[in-house]
C-alpha cells in the first residue's frame, strides 16, 4: 500500500517563517524552527493541470495531513474540482487532460511509471457533486461494485458492504431492502450510498466534490456530520462553494484563485486572520 507517511512541519508561531502556513512539501522537514511534526497522507509538488495547452491549475504545492479534512474554496472556475480530480488521476480522463508535477500518496508518486490508475482510484476514492448510484443495480450491488470479488468470498463481501454502509451512516435505513433499487432512495441517501461505495475498498483518501450541492438542508447537515466521523478513518479533501460549510467541517482550508494556490492554513486561522489580502477580500465578499 505504498511507503510510510512522510513527515512535514507546521509553524505554530505568529512570527514563524511560514506565517502560520503549513510548510510546503518541497521545504525540508526541520527547516522551520519550533515546528510540530504532522504526518501527511497525500501531497502535491508543483502540480499543474492542463486541458490541451490551457492551464487550469498552476504549480500547486500543498499537503493533506492524515485523518484531517481539508476544504478547497474559491470562486467558480478557479480550478478547485480540477485540482481534486488530479489527486486520483481522474483529470487524465478528461478530454485533453494532462498534468505536470507530482502527487504523492504515502510518499509514492501516483503518476509514476508502472502504477495502475484504477488501483490508484481504489486508494483515493471520490464522490461527485450529484449522487451517482448505478441505476440498474441494487443498494447492495452499488456498494460492492468497486470490490475485487472472488469465488467463495460472498460472506466477506457481505461484511464489507455492511461495514461501508455503517461508515456512511446508512445501514439502519437500508438493511431491510439491500436488494432493492438504489434509485428508490432519497437524494441524501443516494449521496451517502455513493460515499459507502467509495469507502468500501478501504481507501486511504476520500475526495468529495461539492457533495451537498444538490441536497436539502437536512441532507447537507448529515453529510457534514459524516465528514467528522469519517476523518477518523480517512484523510478527506472536500471542494465547496459554501464558506460556512468549509468553516464547519474542515481542519485546513486552501484558497484557490485563477488556478493558483493563494493561501492554505488551519481553518480557524484562515477565516479569522488570513495572511493574504486576496483571501480576505474573497472571504468578505468583495469578489467571487
Amino acid at each position: 500500500m505504498g511507503l510510510g507517511s512522510p513527515v512535514v512541519r507546521i509553524d505554530p508561531s505568529p512570527g514563524g517563517a511560514q506565517g502560520h502556513q503549513p510548510v510546503r512539501p518541497e521545504t525540508a522537514p526541520g527547516e522551520a524552527k519550533g515546528a510540530d511534526t504532522t504526518p501527511v497522507r497525500i501531497e502535491t509538488r508543483r502540480l499543474t493541470a492542463l486541458f490541451g495547452r490551457n492551464i487550469a491549475v498552476r504549480e500547486v504545492s500543498l499537503f493533506f495531513p492524515i485523518n484531517t479534512v481539508t476544504a478547497i474554496i474559491g470562486p467558480s472556475g478557479c480550478g478547485k474540482s480540477t485540482l481534486l480530480r488530479c489527486l486520483n488521476r481522474m483529470h487524465e480522463l478528461s478530454d485533453g487532460g494532462w498534468v505536470t508535477g507530482s502527487v504523492l500518496l504515502d510518499g509514492e508518486d501516483i503518476y509514476g511509471g508502472g502504477l495502475d490508475p484504477v488501483a490508484v482510484r481504489r486508494r483515493i476514492g471520490m464522490v461527485f457533486q450529484r449522487p451517482t448510484p448505478f441505476p440498474t443495480m441494487s443498494i447492495y450491488d452499488n456498494v460492492a461494485a468497486g470490490l475485487r470479488i472472488s469465488a467463495g468470498r460472498r460472506a466477506a463481501v457481505d461484511e464489507t458492504v455492511e461495514r461501508a454502509l455503517r461508515q456512511a451512516a446508512l445501514w439502519d435505513e437500508v438493511k431491510d431492502r439491500l436488494h432493492t433499487s438504489a434509485l428508490a432512495l432519497s437524494g441524501g441517501q443516494q449521496q451517502r450510498l455513493c460515499i459507502a461505495r467509495a469507502v468500501a475498498p478501504q481507501p486511504e483518501v476520500l475526495l468529495l466534490d461539492e457533495p451537498t450541492a444538490s441536497l436539502d438542508p437536512a441532507g447537507t447537515q448529515r453529510i457534514e456530520e459524516l465528514c467528522h466521523e469519517l476523518k477518523t478513518r480517512f484523510t478527506i479533501v472536500i471542494v465547496t462553494h459554501n464558506m460556512q460549510q468549509a468553516a464547519r467541517v474542515s481542519d485546513y482550508t486552501a484558497f484557490l484563485y485563477l488556478g493558483e494556490l493563494i493561501e492554505i492554513d488551519r481553518t480557524t486561522q484562515l477565516f479569522t486572520k488570513p495572511a493574504k489580502e486576496q483571501t480576505e477580500a474573497y472571504l468578505t465578499g468583495r469578489f467571487g
